[in-house]
């Protein structure tokens, strides 16, 4: 599985990482990959107090935790809530009790993301250090105007990557992507999965408010918390790329073994929506289900 394209507009600017980064994953003495050749298999659950827990989320709670207990491992909490706009602390609670409904159990205490911020900011200065990252003063409106005018794929064109900024009012942290090679990782559904580098826009990794995006804190928080598999919908599967460039970037050691989960459709093979199918956990709790 493979994905191509061209980054236009903007200079190269110095290559920081290897132009090529590959996930490497260990395999078995018949080459097929071996999920659980580490010491001690650790998972998360990573919700955003968004929204209500809802089908597709419980389903991939239920994946990692079946895979914790059957490899005596460890099943995490990590409550993902950097986007102070959208999360509503009061959900946290009732993520809680919609796990504990379900009967899975989690070790330890639960980690908040947004109270990681000093972590995740010497992450970003380490990166804007050695290179791998730039301040950028575009606004997404002209970002998304150049774009039109030059008449090609929407997205950042690298405007910044060598202007030498530093911190302003509404400036961005942006991670330099290589311009050529691939990002590739084993993924134990799918098999190996690449990206092309050109593809990948110089992405945003600290908003202009000063808080991380959520493949920033991904990246730090799953090295961090000693991550091993990270088992998740399909639908984040495009993130994979940046979080693996920045773990190169920041020389994070180990590695991680992926596994993206085909999504939850209905009866007429449509992605589940809020507005058409019945998908809050608490819908199914309120009906007497396992009661």
């Amino acid at each position: 599985m493979g994905c191509s394209g061209r980054r236009e507009g903007g200079r190269a600017g110095p290559k920081i990482l290897s132009e090529s980064v590959t996930q490497p994953t260990k395999r078995g003495p018949d080459g097929t990959i071996d999920p659980v050749n580490t010491p001690v298999a650790r998972v998360r659950f990573a919700p955003s107090p968004t929204g209500y827990l809802h089908i597709g989320g419980a389903r991939t709670a239920l994946f990692n935790w079946l895979f914790a207990r059957q490899q005596g491992g460890e099943f995490v909490l990590r409550i993902e809530d950097t986007d102070a706009e959208r999360s509503r602390p009061e959900l946290i609670d009732i993520i809680f009790r919609s796990l504990e409904w379900l009967g899975l159990d989690w070790d330890g205490t639960p980690v908040h993301q947004s109270e990681r911020g000093a972590m995740h900011l010497a992450a970003v200065e380490k990166l804007l250090g050695n290179g791998s990252a730039y301040w950028c003063s575009c606004a997404p409106d002209e970002v998304k105007a150049r774009a039109e005018a030059r008449g090609g794929t929407p997205g950042y064109d690298g405007f910044c990557r060598d202007r030498a900024l530093g911190p302003g009012d509404g400036h961005v942290v942006r991670f330099r992507v290589p311009d050529t090679g691939i990002t590739a990782f084993d993924d134990l559904i799918r098999g190996t999965v690449s990206f092309e580098n050109a593809v990948l826009e110089d992405f945003v990794i600290l908003r202009s408010n000063g808080t991380p995006m959520f493949h920033l804190a991904n990246a730090v928080d799953d090295a961090d918390q000693g991550i091993t598999h990270v088992i998740r919908g399909e639908d984040l599967i495009n993130v994979t790329p940046k979080v693996l460039l920045i773990r190169e970037a920041l020389s994070t050691p180990g590695e991680l073994i992926f596994a993206h989960l085909p999504l939850i459709v209905n009866e007429k093979r449509q992605k589940l929506s809020k507005r058409r199918d019945d998908v809050s956990v608490g819908d199914y709790i309120d009906r007497g289900y396992l009661s």
